[in-house]
């Protein structure tokens, strides 16, 4: 939606074969030249990054075996996400975040209540062929009650993506979530559920609004008082995208770095794979939204080749 700037664009003096050989070079010998490393993969799209582990692997060897024999901690991880197609990787999260005992719902969160139509069925059909299983069945599986049946319909990939404004649907709408909330004794998901899930983003702006006139209140402190849990992070998750996608991220960004510890998997989840998409815009945002930029907070939080890498990728 809008004008959604990238970091990292297509380098227009690609060399494949200098750039197996300089990250090979990288990569001999006594210790390891990530300075190297990362000064050719935060310069290259993912599509580059992809020809360059199919040439090295045609060439040498496995890169992706190379670098996790090389580097360690988050730089590695973050350097192993850049070598993966970002549907590859976010498919991977997916999964991770489901696999074991509990369920990390953030993540969840995060990847499915912002995710296209076309990004849902992309997911499905990478997430077969990575995993060898069913993600809907894995959804299914892994949450109950409102928040499945939530992420379920998400999962149908049936939003409208049209820009049309229907003013008359926006009231009734906006009607159907004051009723089914504030306006009587408990909540009804299913009402919030299905609008958040199936109306285009401009169309929920619209819905929006009007609900602030009607109650008096913001939708999100209505999502707040009558939610709790996991369904309200996904019902706060898909209102935030709704609104300004590029700020959720930022605010996503901002959470991983705030308090003690620092959540470096969603820093490289966002940055990664944002880079190529909107992530410039993201930190207009974050500076918009926290009065410092997205590379002085980073430059605070992250340390070493990975703070390099991080700060590489934002440009």
């Amino acid at each position: 939606m809008g004008n959604c700037q990238p970091t990292i664009v297509p380098y227009e003096d690609f060399d494949v074969v200098a750039d197996i050989k300089a990250i090979r070079k990288a990569c001999k010998g006594f210790g390891t030249d990530e300075q190297a490393i990362i000064d050719i993969l935060a310069n290259r799209c993912s599509f580059q990054r992809q020809e360059i582990k199919q040439a090295y692997f045609d060439k040498y060897d496995d890169l992706v075996d190379v670098l996790k024999s090389e580097l360690s901690g988050s730089f590695e991880k973050a350097i192993l996400a850049m070598l993966d197609p970002p549907v590859i990787y976010a498919v991977k999260e997916l999964r991770k975040a489901m696999k074991g005992a509990g369920t990390d719902e953030d993540v969840l969160v995060e990847i499915l209540c912002t995710a296209t139509n076309a990004d849902i069925a992309m997911f499905k059909e990478c997430y077969f062929q990575v995993h060898e299983r069913d993600l809907e069945a894995d959804i299914e599986g892994d949450t109950s009650g409102d928040v499945r049946n939530l992420l379920t319909a998400l999962m149908q990939g049936n939003r409208d993506e049209s820009y049309d404004v229907d003013e008359e649907l926006a009231e009734q709408d906006a009607t159907s979530l004051f009723e089914a909330g504030e306006g009587r004794f408990g909540t009804d998901e299913s009402t919030f559920s299905y609008i958040l899930a199936t109306r285009n983003y401009l169309q929920l702006q619209a819905t929006f609004k009007i609900y602030e006139q009607l109650s008096g209140t913001e939708i999100l402190d209505c999502i707040e008082n009558e939610t709790s849990g996991t369904l309200k992070k996904c019902y706060i998750a898909l209102v935030r995208a709704a609104k300004n996608p590029q700020l959720y991220f930022a605010r996503r960004l901002n959470k991983a770095m705030k308090g003690a510890g620092t959540d470096e998997d969603t820093l490289i989840r966002i940055i990664v794979c944002r880079s190529e998409y909107d992530l410039e815009t993201i930190k207009d945002m974050y500076l918009e939204k926290y009065d410092v930029s997205l590379k002085d907070a980073l430059r605070d939080e992250c340390s070493g080749d990975f703070k390099r890498l991080l700060l590489a990728i934002c440009h």
